[in-house]
């Protein structure tokens, strides 16, 4: 066992670089088997519907979107933000209370993108309130 101690440095970034490439891999296939039989049943449903004289189906969203929900909404940036800001939060307290406050700086990184996603979330959420309050006083001054 002793033996093997020198080459668990070595092995650490290996595995990390195989299980990442083959993640994203499986995610692929996965993504990729999803959409084909989706893709199978949306055709095994407009030849139905042509033998029978009915009107065709569109195509799913799902094969065009590519992803069930949109990115970047102002839910993910709220969420994300919190994640990154705590984590840097808790890295600097950690190195803090180790007396390493010169890695203690490099931790402001993680909380410096969470602060960016939380203002990008405040400014996001304040266009929204005044695009639906705009929309709201126009519709109100239509029907008066």
């Amino acid at each position: 066992m002793t033996d093997l101690i020198p080459i668990f440095p070595f092995l650490i970034p290996i595995v990390a670089i195989i299980m990442g490439i083959g993640s994203g891999i499986v995610a692929l296939a996965l993504d990729h088997q999803k959409k084909t039989r989706i893709f199978e049943l949306h055709h095994k449903e407009r030849m139905l519907a042509i033998e029978r004289g009915m009107e065709v189906p569109p195509l799913p969203p799902e094969l065009i979107q590519g992803r069930d929900k949109p990115r970047g909404t102002l839910a993910s940036s709220l969420r994300w933000g919190l994640i990154w800001l705590f984590l840097g939060i808790a890295i600097v307290i950690g190195q803090l209370f180790n007396g390493r406050a010169d890695i203690a700086v490099w931790a402001l990184m993680p909380v410096a993108v969470g602060l960016a996603l939380l203002v990008y979330y405040v400014i996001g959420r304040r266009q929204e309130v005044a695009t639906s309050e705009a929309a709201s006083a126009a519709s109100g001054s239509k029907t008066s």
